[in-house]
C-alpha cells in the first residue's frame, strides 16, 4: 500500500521555501513582470490567430510556435503510438491548460463538465455539453459523440482535479471508461522553474498570468499504446488499470485519493487557524460581544468563554479564552482556573473586567469546590476518585449558580 498522502499531491504555496531559489526568484521578478506584460499582448494575437484559422495542421503548428514565445514549450514522445482510429484519449491532469496542449498536437475535443459556459467555455477551448442535468445524461451524450463518424477524438481527464504532477495520481473516476471499449492513454509531465505549477483554489486566469510570468513551462506528452477493456473487467477495474499504466510511465504512485478528498482538505485548511491567530487580545472581547472578522472557530471559543464567565464572573475573558484555546473544553478550563485562583486574580487585577464582589465569590467557591489533591495518588483508583470528587463538586456548584442566577426554586434534596 502506498504511503503518499494528500499533502504530497498538491502545492500549497506558490513560491519555493529554499533560500537560494527565493533569492533567484527575487532577482528574476522584474524580468518576469516585463515578460508577463509582453506575453499578454502576444497572447491576444495567439487567440485571434487560433480563431481566424480553420482547424488544420497549419493552424496547430502556427499556434504551437506562438505558444513557445509565451513560454509554453510542448514536446512529444512516441507519436507513432497514437492510433488515429481511437475515439477516446485519457490523460492525467496537471494544469488548467492540459487540453489546450494536447490540442496543439492533434485535433481533439474536451467537454466542459463544470464551470463557465457560453463564450468563456468556447474561448478556453472546451466543448460545451448541452445535457448537464445529471452524470448519466452527460455520459449518454458523450457516448453518442464517440460513436458518431467524422468527429475528432474525445479527451477526458478522469482525475477531475489538478495535482502537482510530482508524487502521485488521483483516483480515476470510472464513468469515462464506459464510453468506449478501447482508449488511448496519454501521459503528461509538466515542469517549471522557480514557481509552482498550480496552487489550491487558484483560477485559470491566475494560472495563465503566472505561466506568462515564469521563464518557461515545459509540457512532455507521451503517447502510450491503446488499451482495451476485457469482458470480465468492470469500468472501475479498467480505470484502475489505466491509472497504473500512466503512473508507471510517469514514475508516480497511483493513489485512492479523490476529487472529493481534495475539496474536503481545502475546506479543513480554510477553517483551521494557527494558534497565534486564534488567541484573543485583552479587551478585544466583551460580555456577549464577538469581534467582527473572527472566524467560525473563534465564535465557538467566544461562546464557550461566555459559559465559563457565567460560572466564574471574576475571571477576565482574555484569561478564559487563552485557556480555552489550549483545552477546548469548558469543564477543563473551569477546573484549571479554580486550581489557579491566585494567578487568575493577579491577571484580573490589571484589567477592567474585575468584578467588585470577587473576594466574596472566591471564599464561596473555595468552600464549595473541592480543590485538587495535594499529592499524586499512589494508585489509579485514588487518582480517579480525586478527579471524580472534584468533577462532581464542580457540577453541583455550576448548577447552584445557574439556579440562583435565574431565580429558580431548589429543593434541598436535589443537591
Amino acid at each position: 500500500m502506498d504511503t503518499t498522502g494528500i499533502e504530497d499531491l498538491f502545492d500549497f504555496h506558490r513560491f519555493p521555501k529554499d533560500g537560494l531559489l527565493l533569492l533567484l526568484l527575487l532577482i528574476y521578478f522584474p524580468v518576469g513582470i516585463c515578460l508577463m506584460l509582453i506575453r499578454i499582448f502576444i497572447g491576444v494575437h495567439v487567440f485571434l490567430v487560433s480563431c481566424a484559422l480553420p482547424e488544420s495542421f497549419v493552424r496547430r503548428f502556427a499556434v504551437r510556435v506562438m505558444c513557445s514565445v509565451l513560454g509554453m514549450h510542448v514536446r512529444q514522445k512516441n507519436p507513432r503510438s497514437r492510433d488515429k482510429t481511437i475515439k477516446l484519449y485519457i490523460c492525467n491532469h496537471v494544469t488548467k491548460f492540459d487540453h489546450n496542449i494536447i490540442n496543439l498536437l492533434t485535433s481533439c475535443s474536451t467537454p466542459q463538465l463544470q464551470g463557465s459556459t457560453g463564450f468563456m467555455c468556447w474561448a478556453r477551448g472546451f466543448m460545451e455539453v448541452q445535457s448537464m442535468s445529471s452524470q448519466e445524461a452527460i455520459g449518454e451524450t458523450l457516448q453518442r459523440y464517440c460513436s458518431s463518424e467524422g468527429t475528432p477524438p474525445l479527451l477526458l481527464l478522469p482525475e477531475e482535479e489538478t495535482t502537482n504532477g510530482r508524487r502521485g495520481l488521483l483516483k480515476f473516476t470510472s464513468w469515462p471508461f464506459s464510453l468506449t471499449h478501447t482508449i488511448q492513454p496519454v501521459a503528461l509531465q509538466v515542469t517549471r522553474p522557480l514557481i509552482a505549477l498550480n496552487t489550491l483554489n487558484s483560477g485559470w486566469l491566475t494560472e495563465l498570468l503566472w505561466t506568462f510570468f515564469a521563464p518557461c513551462t515545459v509540457y512532455q506528452v507521451s503517447w502510450l499504446p491503446p488499451v482495451s477493456r476485457q469482458d470480465s473487467e468492470s469500468t472501475q477495474e479498467f480505470a484502475n488499470k489505466v491509472q497504473e499504466l500512466l503512473a508507471c510511465e510517469l514514475g508516480l504512485v497511483p493513489t485512492t485519493i479523490t476529487k472529493a478528498d481534495k475539496a474536503e482538505h481545502i475546506k479543513r485548511k480554510r477553517h483551521t487557524t494557527p494558534p497565534t491567530t486564534t488567541s484573543v487580545r485583552p479587551g478585544s472581547m466583551g460580555l456577549g460581544f464577538v469581534v467582527p472578522g473572527l472566524g467560525a472557530d473563534d465564535g465557538r471559543i467566544a461562546k464557550m468563554a461566555q459559559q465559563v464567565k457565567d460560572v466564574l464572573p471574576h475571571i477576565p475573558l482574555n484569561v478564559i479564552t487563552r485557556d480555552l484555546v489550549k483545552t477546548n473544553c469548558v469543564d477543563t478550563t473551569i477546573t484549571n482556573l479554580l486550581e489557579n485562583k491566585d494567578e487568575s486574580q493577579a491577571e484580573a487585577s490589571g484589567t477592567s473586567f474585575e468584578a467588585p464582589k470577587s473576594s466574596s465569590y472566591c471564599s464561596t467557591s473555595a468552600a464549595t469546590i473541592k480543590p485538587a489533591a495535594k499529592c499524586f495518588g499512589k494508585s489509579p483508583a485514588d487518582r480517579h476518585l480525586s478527579f471524580q470528587e472534584r468533577k462532581e463538586a464542580l457540577y453541583n456548584f455550576a448548577r447552584r449558580r445557574y439556579i440562583e442566577k435565574h431565580g429558580l426554586e431548589l429543593e434541598d434534596d436535589s443537591l
